[in-house]
């Protein structure tokens, strides 16, 4: 689902909503977002940045940009902190 959206126009938070609409719509909880100091469901981090960085309306994504998505989530009593990259 956010894989799918990760291309040029789209904004970092863009990806951040469509994250946060399809754990909760699992019934799973985050991981980071009111547990840590971490205000959002995932990190985004765009080409050479370090990860766990912060989605904005302001960060829009480029032709060739790669993409990494860390997202940590709670399901019953497992808890998942996968990280993707994705071009």
């Amino acid at each position: 689902m956010v894989k799918a959206m990760v291309g040029p126009g789209v904004s970092t938070m863009d990806l951040e909503h469509t994250a946060e609409e399809k754990i909760r719509e699992l019934g799973a909880k985050p991981a980071f977002k009111g547990i840590t100091i971490i205000p959002v469901y995932f990190g985004t981090s765009v080409n050479n940045e370090i990860i766990h960085g912060i989605p904005s309306e302001k960060r829009i994504l480029k032709e060739g940009d790669i993409v990494s998505i860390d997202c940590g989530v709670v399901l019953g009593a497992i808890t998942a902190i996968p990280l993707s990259r994705y071009r």
